[in-house]
């Protein structure tokens, strides 16, 4: 005979799979974000992803011909990647870092480009994860991770590893809320190229800093 609460249960459970099946289509990467930073708002840097305005001001300065290698620390859901990838050469890579293994997991999911390198670590690490992909050093090093409240000692980890790995020439590309995260870069780029966004939300502070 069959159980009434059980034959209940049964269906009720492949609909509440399709019910969060049809959110996370539905909310997409600005729902997988906001979980990002509901579960790690100490490493990413804001709830709102960043806008076209500030991603085409902050990438202005990329000389893509001459890229062979560029990195990103914090991708979140790959806001930043995308256009970087629409940029670069074909045989230029991008490889992405963050702390947060669900971005990552995300972003192995989301894009298709055998350019693209996702990798779940720390960017103070950013030299060892460059050389375990074949490369000596970066042209250019992007970062919207939040600086001013990063743990102790890690903000300054991160600024002295991204001018390490920097080639001459290349680039160190900043974008913060705070503008106290120059005094990061300060300590390792003397010099340093720096605008304001206000069509963002919040509107931020972005920085250049130059290896020579």
């Amino acid at each position: 005979m069959t159980n009434p609460r059980a034959q209940a249960q049964e269906t009720k459970a492949p609909l509440a799979r399709r019910l969060r099946v049809g959110l996370k289509r539905f909310f997409g990467p600005w729902g997988m974000f906001v979980r990002g930073f509901i579960k790690h708002p100490v490493m990413v840097g804001s709830i709102v992803p960043s806008s076209p305005t500030l991603i085409r001001h902050m990438l202005r300065p990329v000389d893509w011909k001459n890229t062979k290698l560029f990195v990103e620390y914090g991708p979140g859901v790959g806001t930043f990647c995308r256009p970087v990838l629409e940029r670069m050469a074909g045989d230029a890579t991008l490889i992405a870092i963050d702390t947060n293994e669900d971005f990552i997991d995300y972003l192995r999911k989301d894009i298709r480009d055998s350019r693209f390198i996702a990798v779940h670590g720390s960017a103070a690490d950013v030299e060892e994860i460059v050389r375990a992909h074949g490369f000596e050093k970066a042209d250019y090093v992007l970062s919207g991770l939040p600086f001013s409240t990063l743990p102790a000692g890690v903000g300054p980890a991160i600024a002295a590893a991204t001018h390490r790995v920097l080639r001459p020439g290349g680039a160190f590309l900043v974008y913060q809320f705070r503008a106290r995260a120059r005094d990061f870069l300060a300590a390792h780029f003397n010099r340093i190229d720096n605008a304001f966004e206000w069509v963002n939300v919040p509107p931020c502070f972005l920085f250049w800093g130059w290896k020579d």
